[in-house]
């Protein structure tokens, strides 16, 4: 297999704990009012940015796309022919994704092609899978 899934791929174990300080960095922050005294506590500065990423994450075109780019950068064109979308949808996910850090991208030529840039939000999606795709057998 592929992706979030492929084989020799090893996970942390269920008794271990992804620490919400593990999900930095993200480029864009959620904008929300700070509390009165205009000053986010560091703990609901990680909560925020924990709300981040999972907003990022939140549509399955985008973890399709990160367990797609796992094994090595892909252009446009490699990743539709691996994942059922038109251009633009593919196109738009890619930019979310890029404006939040999670993936950084290059040109050549006319072709741009797309990395994996931020391992923490991929070692996430993968845990997250992988414990939902065993509950399932």
């Amino acid at each position: 297999m592929v992706g979030f899934f492929r084989k020799n791929v090893k996970m942390p174990s269920t008794s271990s704990t992804l620490g919400l300080l593990d999900l930095y960095p993200l480029k864009k922050m959620a904008k929300t009012a700070p509390p009165e005294n205009n000053v986010l506590t560091e703990s609901e500065e990680v909560f925020e940015k924990a709300a981040e990423v999972f907003r990022v994450m939140s549509a399955p075109m985008r973890l399709r796309i990160i367990s797609a780019l796992c094994n090595g950068e892909k252009n446009v064109g490699e990743l539709l022919s691996e994942i059922d979308t038109t251009q633009p949808n593919m196109s738009q996910h890619l930019n979310t994704l890029y404006q939040a850090g999670v993936l950084g991208k290059r040109r050549e030529g006319v072709q741009i092609y797309y990395r994996i840039i931020n391992d923490r939000v991929v070692t996430l999606c993968r845990a997250v899978c992988v414990q939902i795709a065993s509950e399932a057998n």
